[in-house]
């Protein structure tokens, strides 16, 4: 881990203990005490264990994904994988250093680079699909809930909706219009003439061709074996289903039993499409105010609410930041053979 790495992973803990203090201020000290006493724990571990299982699930898709070209590629590296991705997603804008460190985490086990970034650009496609497909649906249960409680976020909810179907449409088009996607992106490419030297965009137009070119290689095998494109399919959508049902668990933690939790699924589902539109790392600040405002409609108590707001920012990116760190510092098992 880098300098800068370590320096940003300083401000997000310091930027989150302020955001932690900004909260707790307006509770009272014996408001929390009771709060914590009566916080059922046994639920709170449930949703640790929930989070572990989401990072368990996308650990069997990395290791499907790999096993198809070296065998005896063990769990215990394929867990690294998304672990390390948690952790640069969390502490980079837009979550872009996650694909970086999965890549680099998988060339460390011995994974070709460009086998490497083919089975990468796969698994971010089916995930991103996934995601469309869990919101479509949480759209039809509970944007009518949003839009009348909370209209600024349905808005927002919208905007990062397009922006994740724009990026699968791309794909899609790459996938089956490989040609025509091609010459649209580098029309589409062209304007930058105006603003970089020749040498910088012909560097920017190579990078883009070759990660075209790649995903266009991989999807080809991924299209000639549908049973393994079913299976990575669903065993995302099991990862994301852990996820999603973390706040549940926290409620009940609280003693909030009176929820639906395939409502609460829902709202947690629009939470996180709302933090993605956040360039700040991990959402800070953008994800505790969205928190807020959903599930204040099922807590009426303020300091529940901050709590929960804690726990569950806890569970979702404190954590497994530590986790990243951990998963970081232990070296893989370099596989020197490729079948």
């Amino acid at each position: 881990m880098t300098r800068k790495n370590k320096i940003m992973i300083g401000i997000m803990f310091a930027i989150g203990a302020l955001i932690c203090y900004a909260s707790l201020r307006g509770v009272s000290y014996e408001e929390l005490v009771h709060d914590l006493q009566t916080l059922k724990w046994s639920w709170a571990m449930v949703a640790v264990l929930s989070m572990a299982l989401s990072v368990v699930f996308e650990a069997l898709v990395v290791k499907i994904l790999v096993q198809q070209h070296l065998p005896h590629y063990p769990m215990r590296d394929a867990i690294r994988v998304p672990m390390i991705e948690l952790l640069f997603n969390g502490i980079t804008p837009f979550s872009t250093g996650g694909q970086p460190a999965q890549l680099f985490a998988l060339m460390q086990s011995g994974v070709d680079g460009g086998r490497a970034t083919s089975m990468l650009l796969m698994k971010f496609v089916v995930y991103q699909s996934m995601i469309v497909v869990n919101f479509i649906v949480c759209i039809l249960i509970g944007f009518r809930f949003i839009a009348d409680k909370l209209h600024v976020l349905s808005m927002l909810i919208i905007f990062g909706f397009l922006i994740h179907f724009a990026v699968i449409a791309g794909l899609i088009m790459i996938m089956y219009w490989y040609n025509f996607t091609k010459k649209m992106v580098r029309v589409m490419i062209k304007p930058l003439s105006l603003f970089l030297k020749t040498e910088r965009l012909e560097k920017i137009k190579k990078s883009v061709d070759d990660k075209i070119d790649s995903f266009y290689e991989e999807s080809l095998r991924l299209r000639a074996d549908w049973g393994l494109l079913i299976k990575i399919s669903l065993l995302t959508l099991v990862q994301l289903f852990f996820y999603y049902l973390i706040p549940y668990f926290i409620l009940l933690s609280l003693g909030v039993t009176h929820v639906n939790f395939l409502l609460v699924m829902t709202m947690h589902v629009l939470i996180v499409m709302i933090i993605s539109l956040f360039p700040i790392p991990g959402g800070v600040g953008g994800a505790e105010l969205s928190f807020s405002m959903v599930f204040s409609t099922f807590i009426s108590s303020h300091g529940k609410l901050v709590l929960a707001m804690l726990l569950w920012r806890a569970v979702t990116y404190y954590l497994v930041i530590f986790a990243g760190i951990v998963a970081l510092a232990v070296k893989p098992d370099k596989i020197k053979t490729e079948d």
